[in-house]
């Protein structure tokens, strides 16, 4: 959880009238870059305050924003879950992107589990006009698959797509295994005593969530080249290797099927799923790794891989 104090929190109103919760982590030090950064299933941007912390102390500012259905823009429980269809997952992104500070500092975008997915979906069918102004992208946990002990039956798949088109918004409680979150006691005690993190989707938010996955999975949505600022995609992945809720064989099946020159892989041997809560030092060398993949790649724009 974020017990900084150099933060700026707001809200930002949807062109359909949903008050969105806004974060900001600002530097304490000559800022060099910006990063989006897009919260997973059952969580909110709240929960990653020992990260945005580190990372701002190294001159990243980090913006970012509780997702519809999630944490504090639910502001009734009717909402809770009512994430919509991909189509405004990531129209909701492009607003959130359109409405930050106007800055020449460059602009990255990254994800945590089913915000994983939907930044690598971002990358690949986000608009142009923004897309071309990400400097790079990074994925943590993505959801391209859930691990095989945790996938559902394919009948209970086919229903509740079927039941998703006549009941789009009938709620479902989806609960994730909290001792598979994380390997810190007292993180995944906090997270189970959160409130925000309600485990509750509803029919057509889970399925779109599913059908992001498995569109990642199947190769139907592609991240190649020329997704990013000068026509060049620069994407980092982190998965952790014991990670019981995202595979992490179907992610690195992924990545290495990538066809972009400036890619990373980063494998944490026997982490969990939250890698920027695992204890001790982990979660201080998965800061480490983030804000290192982007400040080498804040400086002038060059054609590649950055010289490092």
């Amino acid at each position: 959880m974020d017990t900084a104090t150099n933060f700026t929190e707001g809200t930002l109103k949807t062109p359909d009238g949903i008050e969105l919760y806004t974060k900001t982590w600002n530097t304490s030090v000559p800022a060099k870059a910006r990063l989006v950064f897009i919260h997973g299933f059952s969580d909110h941007c709240n929960f990653y305050g020992d990260l945005f912390r580190s990372l701002s102390e190294q001159g990243i500012i980090v913006h970012s924003f509780d997702q519809r259905g999630w944490g504090r823009s639910v502001h009734q429980t009717s909402q809770r879950g009512q994430t919509g269809p991909t189509t405004q997952v990531l129209a909701d992104i492009t607003h959130f992107i359109r409405n930050l500070p106007a800055s020449s500092l460059p602009l990255f975008l990254m994800g945590h589990s089913m915000g994983g997915a939907e930044t690598l979906v971002y990358a690949a069918q986000g608009p142009s006009e923004i897309t071309k102004t990400i400097r790079g992208y990074l994925v943590e946990s993505p959801f391209i698959a859930l691990h095989p002990d945790a996938r559902p039956w394919r009948l209970t798949v086919t229903l509740g797509r079927f039941a998703s088109k006549l009941l789009p918004n009938m709620p479902m409680l989806n609960k994730l295994d909290a001792s598979k979150v994380c390997r810190d006691p007292e993180v995944v005690r906090v997270w189970q005593d959160d409130a925000l993190c309600h485990d509750t989707g509803t029919l057509a938010g889970l399925a779109g969530m599913l059908d992001r996955a498995g569109d990642l999975e199947d190769g139907k949505v592609v991240v190649g080249e020329g997704l990013g600022e000068g026509g060049r995609t620069r994407l980092w992945v982190g998965h952790g290797t014991a990670d019981a809720i995202c595979g992490f064989e179907a992610c690195e099946k992924f990545y290495k099927a990538l066809k972009v020159e400036d890619k990373e892989f980063r494998k944490y041997e026997g982490w969990y799923h939250k890698l920027h809560s695992e204890p001790g030092e982990d979660k201080v060398t998965f800061a480490r790794d983030v804000a290192r993949w982007i400040l080498d790649r804040s400086g002038e724009l060059t054609i590649g891989k950055p010289k490092l």
